[in-house]
């Protein structure tokens, strides 16, 4: 077993399985230095042969709170749709069997990425959420995935409101595979990986491919076209940086509707 550390990740790699911990206390904001390490350190995973599953976890009060809301001003956005979207787009295309071990806060763009994971196993108290509505702004991702995992009504429900839900509510609904006490997560996961560790690496992978060969094709056109969205109508509106700005400077936001 060989461990790395980087600024914002700790990757243990055990082969036949890697585990990719969010390191950016006290939240684990994904901000553009761990996406740009998120998108190196999936790059050199998916390169070696000898590596059938990927784990990604946060620590005990947070799996990540979300994307940098600093990132959201205008003069951001684009670099931070792009990169974060990278990330998004390598753990959806890769070969391995991805499992997201989810405690605490999971929210946002934390909520995104583990969504997107083949498999979510979830602590029961854990926190969810897709709170960008309440910041003027909406998450692309899972304006794309969610319906896909959840149904279109929950779908709706959830990034309309923005509301919080546990990770009890999580696994009911179908987007955590399923939701166990904090203390029993990590058994709970390594008997999926001793499940995993059984197979092969190269049938797993291409049974990865057919499970998604639909899917992927429409989530690819999505997404570009709700980055789009995002770009051209979003972020030119006073509402979205009047969101962002009442966020960071901690008062409510005064909404005009335009």
């Amino acid at each position: 077993m060989t461990t790395t550390s980087t600024t914002r990740l700790e990757v243990e790699l055990n082969a036949p399985v890697a585990c990719i911990t969010l390191k950016n206390p006290p939240l684990n904001v994904i901000d553009l230095p761990m996406m740009h390490e998120l998108r190196s350190v999936l790059a050199e995973i998916e390169s070696r042969t000898d590596v059938a599953a990927i784990v990604f976890q946060g620590r005990a009060h947070a799996f990540s709170a979300g994307v940098d809301i600093k990132a959201h001003v205008p003069e951001q956005v684009h670099e931070m749709l792009a990169s974060f979207h990278a990330v998004i787009r390598a753990i959806v295309a890769s070969r391995k069997v991805t499992i997201a071990a989810v405690r605490g806060a999971c929210l946002g763009g934390g909520a995104e990425l583990a969504a997107v994971c083949d498999m979510v196993y979830t602590a029961r108290d854990a926190t969810w959420g897709f709170p960008e509505i309440k910041l003027g702004c909406y998450p692309p991702v899972a304006a794309v995935a969610l319906g896909m995992l959840i149904g279109q009504k929950r779908a709706a429900e959830l990034i309309l409101t923005g509301r919080q839900f546990s990770g009890e509510e999580s696994a009911a609904m179908g987007l955590a595979t399923q939701a166990a006490a904090a203390e029993e997560l990590e058994s709970v996961v390594e008997r999926t990986l001793d499940d995993l560790r059984k197979l092969s690496p190269i049938a797993l992978a291409l049974a990865k491919k057919a499970i998604y060969a639909w899917d992927s094709i429409h989530f690819d056109k999505g997404l570009a076209r709700a980055e789009k969205i995002y770009l051209d109508e979003l972020v030119s509106t006073a509402d979205a940086r009047e969101g962002i700005i009442a966020f960071l400077d901690k008062r409510p936001p005064k909404w005009t509707g335009k």
